[in-house]
């Protein structure tokens, strides 16, 4: 199966995923290569992304093998990443989602940009 478009893969998980209310994929760089978001919110999320990974590895104190799912939950709503093969895919909820199943989907939606991964960001 060849892999999917990141615009396409972020339409398809705003289908499957109702609670997602905005999503951003990221590069091996941690640049945004696509977007729910305007090109400033984009940079932003993407700069947060790459802030919240790296702390995610710092706390545990070694970088390999990375962290591959962050979620943070707020009163609010929540922050969810995903990381597999070198990208990242971050989605934003509203309060009290359901954990497992967005965190399901942006697996998925990163299994759809890269085929090849077995069990994205399974560790």
């Amino acid at each position: 199966m060849a892999p999917m478009e990141p615009m396409q893969a972020l339409a398809d998980l705003e289908d499957m995923s109702t609670e997602v209310e905005a999503a951003a994929v990221l590069d091996e760089e941690g640049a945004v290569v696509s977007s729910t978001l305007d090109a400033e919110r984009s940079r932003e999320i993407g700069r947060l992304t790459r802030e919240l990974l790296a702390s995610a590895d710092g706390i545990r104190r070694r970088r390999v093998p990375s962290v591959t799912q962050v979620e943070v939950a707020m009163r609010a709503g929540s922050v969810f990443v995903v990381r597999a093969g070198g990208r990242a895919i971050v989605a934003t909820t509203g309060p009290e989602p359901t954990s497992g199943l967005i965190l399901y989907d942006l697996k998925s939606c990163l299994q759809g940009l890269a085929p090849d991964l077995e069990h994205a960001g399974a560790a």
